[in-house]
């Protein structure tokens, strides 16, 4: 596994930030853009909004694995971006094993290829943020409990660390400690 990632490997590196709903993913992100770097947002708010403005008001729940197919496809766009560009790392807001843990997470049904693709678009590094209820809020697109937050945070350690990755654990900290740590952390 480790020779295929080296293989693949191109000189973009691609960073994963993932995590439970309400981590600080998406100020982390903000963050490392504000220092300069490219950074790929969440795809899963913007196929909400879509579903929500076609008057469909959760989409996973009543198409999930359709709604993980656009995921699945949203993701391995931003792959496939990331692998074109001209810059020495990216973050990107979840990756592909994303994916295959909220299906597990939801006990739904998916096609093998979910799996496939965790192992065709490698990441180099992920980080993933644990979840703190300190700084937990539901919005529109985040309707999960606290509680559900940190099933999903250990159905999203189990997905990576099954399709070979390390995650490094985030700790808790302002939003310029955390995006530090990050930056420290890939040397």
């Amino acid at each position: 596994m480790i020779a295929n990632r080296e293989i693949c490997r191109v000189n973009t590196r691609k960073i994963v930030i993932t995590g439970g709903p309400g981590t600080g993913k998406t100020s982390v992100i903000e963050a490392l853009e504000d220092h300069g770097h490219f950074c790929f947002h969440e795809v899963s708010r913007e196929i909400i909004r879509q579903a929500q403005k076609k008057g469909i008001d959760q989409l996973f729940l009543k198409d999930p694995l359709l709604f993980s197919e656009m995921l699945l496809e949203g993701r391995i766009k931003q792959f496939k971006d990331a692998h074109d560009m001209k810059a020495d790392m990216v973050f990107l807001d979840r990756g592909v094993p994303d994916v295959v843990a909220y299906m597990n997470y939801f006990g739904n049904d998916y096609p093998p290829v979910f799996n496939r693709v965790c192992q065709e678009y490698l990441y180099d590094r992920v980080f993933i943020l644990p979840p703190w209820q300190k700084i937990y809020t539901e919005d529109n697109e985040r309707y999960e409990t606290y509680e559900q937050a940190v099933e999903i945070h250990d159905e999203l350690a189990r997905s990576y660390a099954y399709h070979g990755y390390e995650a490094v654990e985030v700790p808790e900290g302002t939003i310029a400690e955390r995006t530090s740590f990050i930056l420290e952390h890939l040397g």
